[in-house]
C-alpha cells in the first residue's frame, strides 16, 4: 500500500548540513565516551561480541569435558571440577551465548531494516547490555573463585537446594540467572516497540522483512517466557537464604514445581533462539538464490504458530516424573504438531531454491548445512515426543545428540552464514571466502562426528551427566570419534573467528550493497552512517530495494540538530509524530551497576538489597529528568505568526 502524499510529502529541514546530522547522532570517543553509548549499532556490536566470547569460552568447557569422556575410567577431570564445568557449559551456552547473540542481531539490524535511525528507548538499550556483561563476568569470576555453580545448568530441585548443595554456588547461579534475563526483557520491549512503532511509512505488516517478523515474534516469546524462569530462580534463593519451602516437599512444597516453572520458560528458550535463525537464513536464501521468497505469508504464519505452540510442549522434559498419562498425551500432540509450521518454512525455502541458479558462496553453505542438521534433529524430536520412546531414552545421549542436532543445526549454523552475510555491513570489509568454505567444511564434518555417534551411545545405555565410565560396555569407540569431531569443529569456529578478526583489519572493501540484496539495510554505506539515513525512505514494495521504482521518494522533516526518529502507525506505517530520543549518557551504566549492587550484594547479606534500591533510585531520578519526547510533524505544524 502507497503512503498518501501528504504523508510522502518532502519538507525543508530546520538542520543547516549532514555534518551537523552526523555531529548530532555520534557517539563519544575515548575510552569514557565508550561508558555513554547509547546508539543501537553500539550496543548491538558489544552484544554480538560478548556473546561469541562466551561461546568460545563454553566451547572449551565442552572441548575439556569431551577430553574426559574420551576413553573409560579418565582422571582429567575430578567428579566436583566434571559437575562445574557441565553446568558452565550449559549456562554459557543457554544464557549467555544463545539468546544474547540473537538479540544482538536484532538490535544492530532492526532500525536499518525498517527506515528508522534509532531504536525506541536508545538508553533501556544500553542498560540491557550492561546488565548482561555484569552479569556474565560474576558468574565467571565465581568460576575462578572456586564458586562455580554445580548442580547443572537446569539446577533441577532437590539436588539444587541448600541441602544437598552447600555454600553459595547455587546461590551465585540462581541470583545471576534472575539478573541476566532483566537483560532480556528490556530487549524485547525495545524491540517491539521499534517494529511496531518506527517503521518507514510504507511499510506495513505484511510488507516487512521475514527477519523482522522473527524478531516480533520472539520479543513477544520473551515476554512470556522469561518471567518463570525468573521467579523459580528467586523462589529457590530465596529457599536457599531465607528458608522458605517452595520446593520442600518435606514442609510442604512441591519438588515438580520447579520442573514446570523452569520447562515453562526452557522449551519456549528452544524457539526464541531457533526463531530468529529462520528469519536470517530467509534473508540469506532470498539474497543467494535471486528470487523473491516463496509463500511469504505461510512463513509469517508458521514464525507466529511456532511461538504459540511452543509454549505448550514444556511437559514432555517431564515424561519419566510421574505425570498422569492423559495429561503427557495432549502434549505428545503439541510436540509433533509443532513440526507443521517448521516443515512448512523448510519446503518454502526448498521451493524457493528450487529452478533458481544459487550463488554457492559461505551465507548459503551454511544455510544449506542447516538442512541437513536441523531436518534430523526434528526428526528425533519427533521420537522423543512418543512417550515409550522417551522413557527408554530420556537422560541418556540421545538427548544430547537430538538436543545438539537441534541448536546448533537450527542456530549456530544459520548464525554463522548471516554473520558472513551482514559482516560487510557492520565492519565494511568483506570476510574471505576461502576461509568461510574452510570454517563451513570443518563445522559440518566436526559437528556430525562429534553428535551422531551420541545417537547410538544414548540407545546403547550411555547416561548424560557422567563424568567418566568403565570399560567393557562398548562405549569406547564412539567417545573417541565423538572427541575427534568436537576439535574438528572447533576447527571450523576457530578459522570462522581468525577470519572475522582478519578481515575486520585487511578484508576487501565492500561496496553499499555487495551482495545485491533487497532489504533496506543495504541502502546505507558500509557501515551505516550515524543517523542510518539521511532522509526517511518511503517503502514502494515488500522487497525495499528489488520493488524501488527510481523516483526515491523519502520523508525529509527531521532536524538535523538533534535526535528526532518518525514515529508511525502500527497497521499501515503512517506518519504519526515525531519522538526526541536522549544522547550519550552515563545513566544506563549507573542504573545497571545499581542494580547488580542489590542482586550480587544479596549473595552476603540481604541489607544490600535496600542500598541498591537507593542506588538505584538517584539513578532513575538522572534518567528521568524531565524533557521533551515528541514534537508534531511539520506537515502537520500551523504556521506561526512572525515574531
Amino acid at each position: 500500500m502507497q503512503t498518501s502524499d501528504a504523508n510522502a510529502a518532502t519538507i525543508e529541514t530546520t538542520g543547516t548540513s549532514e555534518d551537523v546530522l552526523d555531529r548530532t547522532w555520534q557517539s563519544p570517543p575515548g575510552f569514557p565516551g565508550w561508558f555513554l553509548h547509547v546508539n543501537h549499532r553500539s550496543i548491538g556490536k558489544r552484544f554480538i561480541a560478548t556473546a561469541f566470547l562466551f561461546l568460545l569460552i563454553g566451547g572449551v568447557e565442552a572441548l575439556v569435558m569431551r577430553l574426559q569422556l574420551s576413553r573409560p575410567g579418565n582422571t582429567l577431570l575430578s567428579p566436583d571440577l566434571y559437575n562445574q564445568f557441565f553446568t558452565m557449559h550449559g549456562t554459557t551456552m543457554m544464557f549467555f551465548f544463545a539468546v544474547p547473540v540473537m538479540e544482538g542481531f536484532a538490535i544492530y539490524l532492526t532500525p536499518l531494516m525498517i527506515g528508522a535511525r534509532d531504536m525506541a528507548f536508545p538508553r533501556l538499550n544500553a542498560f540491557g547490555y550492561y546488565v548482561y556483561l555484569i552479569a556474565g563476568v560474576a558468574l565467571y569470576i565465581s568460576f575462578f573463585l572456586g564458586m562455580a555453580p554445580d548442580a547443572g545448568w537446569f539446577a533441577y530441585v532437590p539436588l539444587s537446594t541448600k541441602e544437598y548443595s552447600p555454600g553459595m554456588r547455587m546461590d551465585v547461579w540462581a541470583t545471576m540467572i534472575t539478573f541476566i534475563e532483566l537483560s532480556a526483557l528490556v530487549a524485547a520491549v525495545e524491540l517491539i516497540v521499534t517494529i511496531l512503532k518506527l517503521r518507514a511509512p510504507g511499510m506495513s505488516l505484511h510488507r516487512m522483512p521475514l527477519f523482522i517478523w522473527a524478531i516480533l515474534v520472539v520479543s513477544f516469546m520473551i515476554m512470556f517466557a522469561m518471567p518463570p524462569v525468573m521467579v523459580a530462580s528467586l523462589m529457590l534463593a530465596i529457599d536457599r537464604t531465607a528458608g522458605t519451602h517452595f520446593f520442600n516437599v518435606a514442609a510442604g512444597g512441591d519438588a515438580l514445581l520447579w520442573q514446570h516453572l523452569f520447562w515453562f520458560f526452557g522449551h519456549p528458550e528452544v524457539y526464541i533462539i531457533f526463531l530468529p535463525a529462520m528469519g536470517m537464513l530467509s534473508a540469506v536464501i532470498i539474497t543467494f538464490s535471486r528470487r523473491r521468497v516463496f509463500g511469504y505469508t505461510p512463513l509469517v504464519l508458521a514464525l507466529v504458530a511456532t511461538g504459540f505452540i511452543g509454549f505448550g510442549l514444556w511437559v514432555h522434559h517431564m515424561y519419566t516424573a510421574g505425570l498422569p498419562q492423559l495429561g503427557s498425551s495432549f502434549f505428545t500432540a503439541a510436540s509433533m504438531i509443532i513440526a507443521i509450521p517448521s516443515g512448512t518454512q523448510i519446503f518454502c525455502w526448498i521451493a524457493t531454491l528450487w529452478g533458481s541458479r544459487p550463488d554457492f558462496r559461505p551465507p548459503l553453505l551454511f544455510a544449506l548445512g542447516f538442512f541437513g542438521i536441523f531436518i534430523l534433529g526434528g526428526l528425533t524430536g519427533v521420537m522423543i515426543a512418543s512417550v515409550p520412546f522417551d522413557l527408554q531414552v530420556h537422560d541418556t545421549f540421545f538427548i544430547v545428540a537430538h538436543f545438539h542436532y537441534v541448536l546448533i543445526g537450527g542456530a549456530v549454523f544459520p548464525l554463522l552464514g548471516a554473520t558472513f552475510y551482514w559482516f560487510p555491513k557492520i565492519t565494511g570489509r568483506m570476510m574471505s571466502d576461502r576461509a568461510g568454505h574452510w570454517s563451513f567444511w570443518l563445522a559440518f564434518t566436526g559437528f556430525n562426528l562429534a553428535f551422531f555417534p551420541m545417537h547410538q551411545l544414548g540407545m546403547i545405555g550411555m547416561p548424560r551427566r557422567v563424568y567418566t565410565y568403565i570399560d567393557g560396555l562398548g562405549w569406547n569407540g564412539l567417545n573417541l570419534l565423538a572427541t575427534v569431531g568436537a576439535f574438528v569443529f572447533a576447527a571450523g569456529i576457530v578459522v570462522f573467528v581468525l577470519d572475522a578478526l582478519i578481515s575486520m583489519r585487511s578484508g576487501p572493501i565492500a561496496g553499499r550493497n555487495p551482495w545485491n540484496a533487497d532489504t533496506l539495510e543495504w541502502s546505507t554505506s558500509s557501515p551505516p552512517p550515524n543517523y542510518n539515513f539521511r532522509e526517511i525512505p518511503v517503502i514502494e514494495g515488500r522487497y525495499a530495494l528489488w520493488d524501488a521504482t527510481g523516483a526515491n521518494p523519502h520523508v525529509v522533516g527531521l532536524r538535523d540538530d538533534r535526535r528526532e526518529v518518525l514515529v508511525t502507525t502500527v497497521l499501515d506505517a503512517h506518519p504519526q509524530c515525531i519522538s526526541i530520543l536522549p544522547g550519550p549518557s552515563p545513566w544506563p551504566l549507573a542504573m545497571a551497576a545499581s542494580v547488580s549492587v542489590a542482586f550480587i550484594g544479596m549473595l552476603w547479606s540481604m541489607w544490600w538489597v535496600p542500598v541498591g534500591f537507593a542506588l538505584t533510585f538517584v539513578a532513575m531520578i538522572g534518567w528521568h529528568w524531565p524533557r521533551h519526547h515528541v514534537r508534531r510533524p511539520p506537515w502537520e505544524e500551523k504556521e506561526r505568526p512572525e515574531d
